[in-house]
């Protein structure tokens, strides 16, 4: 398992951030998305570019998952 941690890694970049609508369900607090660059390496070879957008509270720092 260390070999394959080594020879393959995941990198994230934070992009920016804005103030989504919505509060946390846990504390009221306003609602952040996070726009994150993810780069899959292999061997120090970039394989794939991934942008993700995350949802975190601004005052208790939860990370919030949204379902449709």
């Amino acid at each position: 398992m260390y070999l394959f941690s080594c020879v393959c890694e995941e990198d994230e970049k934070e992009l920016g951030r804005k103030v989504a609508p919505g509060a946390c369900p846990c504390c009221g607090g306003k609602v952040q998305a996070v726009d994150v660059e993810g780069r899959f390496r292999f061997c120090f070879l970039p394989i794939c570019f991934r942008f993700k957008r995350k949802y975190l509270c601004t005052l208790c720092s939860k990370r919030l998952v949204l379902y449709s």
